[in-house]
């Protein structure tokens, strides 16, 4: 396990105390995030979508695991004893009556509450959660009043310590870039030889890459990389959301191939000079909105967010987590919240430059956990 069992159960009474305050009986969890979260069950099996897995976190007492006998191994591994299996897939019943004795046990007649708010969603047929709904009416499915998002906003330090380590070898890899960019280099060769890079300095795996590369600017941050090779003259981009032990790191590099030209350079600097007003402004008691506020005033002076909408999210399990930084996004910033700041710039019709780094909040304000880049953009092949 990645966590000593104390972080799983420090956890678990956290989430019992808040479900004691809105009449909660237990937590059902159906995605990767929300059962590693109470679990440290770590794998890179959920990409296969046959299988559903259950985690029920009761209001008193250990979770229990309610998962295919696949996964009893390495669920076995983890600080979790309850583990009840079901040999799936099973077209007829997947799971769905055993997961429904497990609660009524588990919640007696007690509402169960599921993740319901933005970012969440539910991992299991409609079909069976209709079925499941069935079997244990009167009790109820309810949502589970922001408990999961409250509790995950805020990292314990070892999962800041984690996410630091992902920053560090994604910046080891950001600095070797030139290794593998040069003029009449595809992109997609730059994309692939990258993860080598990251998975080189000790990424458990990337599974995150997107950039760009053209002149004057690249038109979007999400697109996968074409053939196209790199010209003289072409803004680089590379955003990386590379992982280890289970946590991301989500920040991004401009290069220039050969020299940049002055509109370039001053759009980075300013870029800079954003992130800095966003770290400078993150601290406790500031709002998300107060970040994007610090920042769109040095990007779009006159008002309009432009490149991307949101200037920055939080940052975890998932490559991007509450909350946004946008005007309405008043949620309230506390230490231990991890935020990236992505301030953007539309240089052109079509064409924009962005930048993005990685911070914490500490009791004293913000600290950074990508290494800040400079001002000016670093150049390639000069």
């Amino acid at each position: 396990m990645i966590f000593p069992p104390e972080e799983f159960a420090t956890r678990t009474a956290k989430a019992q105390a808040l479900m004691a305050e809105r009449g909660l009986a237990a937590l059902l969890l159906t995605t990767e995030p929300e059962v590693r979260y109470f679990t440290g069950f770590l794998t890179r099996f959920w990409e296969s979508p046959t299988r559903p897995w259950f985690l029920v976190v009761p209001a008193a007492g250990d979770p229990v695991a309610v998962i295919p006998g696949i996964g009893a191994a390495l669920m076995g591994r983890t600080w979790i004893t309850d583990i009840r299996c079901w040999s799936a897939p099973d077209l007829s019943d997947d799971g769905v009556t055993l997961l429904a004795d497990t609660l009524r046990e588990v919640a007696g007649g007690g509402d169960i509450g599921l993740p319901s708010g933005h970012e969440t969603h539910l991992r299991m047929p409609l079909e069976d959660y209709a079925r499941l709904a069935q079997l244990l009416a009167p009790q109820r499915l309810t949502g589970d009043g922001g408990i999961l998002r409250s509790l995950r906003l805020v990292k314990s330090a070892a999962e800041i310590a984690q996410i630091a380590e992902a920053c560090r070898i994604a910046a080891r890899a950001f600095a070797r870039v030139p290794e593998i960019a040069r003029p009449g280099v595809p992109l997609s060769q730059v994309f692939r030889r990258f993860q080598m890079l990251a998975l080189e300095e000790g990424a458990d795996w990337v599974p995150y890459l997107a950039g760009a590369a053209a002149h004057g600017g690249y038109a979007d941050v999400i697109s996968p990389a074409t053939d196209r090779p790199l010209e003289q003259g072409d803004v680089l981009m590379l955003d990386t959301g590379l992982t280890r032990g289970g946590y991301f790191c989500d920040f991004d590099r401009n290069y220039s191939i050969g020299p940049a030209t002055p509109a370039i350079r001053d759009a980075h600097a300013r870029l800079i000079e954003a992130t800095r007003a966003g770290f400078d402004a993150a601290r406790p008691g500031a709002t998300a909105a107060t970040l994007f506020e610090a920042m769109n005033r040095i990007v779009a002076p006159g008002g309009d967010s432009g490149a991307g909408g949101r200037l920055g999210h939080g940052l975890g399990m998932q490559l991007t987590e509450g909350p946004s930084l946008i005007p309405a996004d008043t949620t309230e910033l506390r230490p231990g919240m991890v935020l990236t700041l992505e301030p953007g710039i539309d240089l052109a019709p079509g064409r924009m430059l962005v930048h993005e780094e990685n911070i914490v909040i500490t009791d004293a304000g913000a600290a950074w956990l990508s290494p800040p880049a400079d001002p000016d953009i670093m150049e390639i092949g000069t």
